[in-house]
């Protein structure tokens, strides 16, 4: 079966990014992009750390480390606000989307937009998109440490082959 390409993030909002981000700017680039809810248990927990220790270990790669606060419930104490206090305290440095929501408030579909787009089961959900833009590993929950490097290491890798 032939490899699929990512969907493209859409998304309402950046944070730590002067310019929104798209998959197509990062076509070259391995991507991990981490799906998270700040007052997700498992997020709070194991995912965001998870990053944290994702983006210090392949800081001298190539890697575009994303994350997208995809927000399903809980939606009036989880707003941008509350969010850049979230990325602050927990010194997330790299780009942070949120997740868009249909325009279509009256009809509004119950999941955002990307949750949709890559049919995520919730949060967490991390995926990984390789040069080509093509989806490669897509994992609801938390994904051993040395597993995902030896994945990430081998996507990186790809191109010098």
């Amino acid at each position: 079966m032939p490899l699929q390409p990512a969907p493209e993030l859409l998304v309402s909002r950046w944070f730590n990014s002067s310019a929104g981000l798209s998959l197509a700017d990062l076509r070259g680039r391995v991507v991990f992009l981490h799906a998270f809810q700040m007052l997700c248990p498992g997020c709070v927990q194991h995912a965001v750390p998870q990053s944290l220790k994702v983006a210090s270990a392949f800081s001298a790669t190539d890697l575009a480390v994303i994350g997208i606060h995809t927000v399903f419930e809980h939606h009036q104490v989880m707003g941008p606000d509350a969010l850049s206090v979230y990325l602050k305290e927990n010194r997330i440095a790299y780009p942070v989307a949120v997740d868009a929501y249909e325009d279509n408030d009256s009809a509004r579909h119950p999941l955002p937009l990307t949750m949709q787009a890559y049919a995520m089961q919730g949060t967490p959900t991390l995926i990984l998109i390789d040069r080509q833009g093509r989806l490669r590993r897509k994992h609801f929950g938390l994904l051993d440490d040395l597993r995902l490097g030896a994945e990430i290491a081998t996507l990186l890798a790809e191109a010098a082959a």
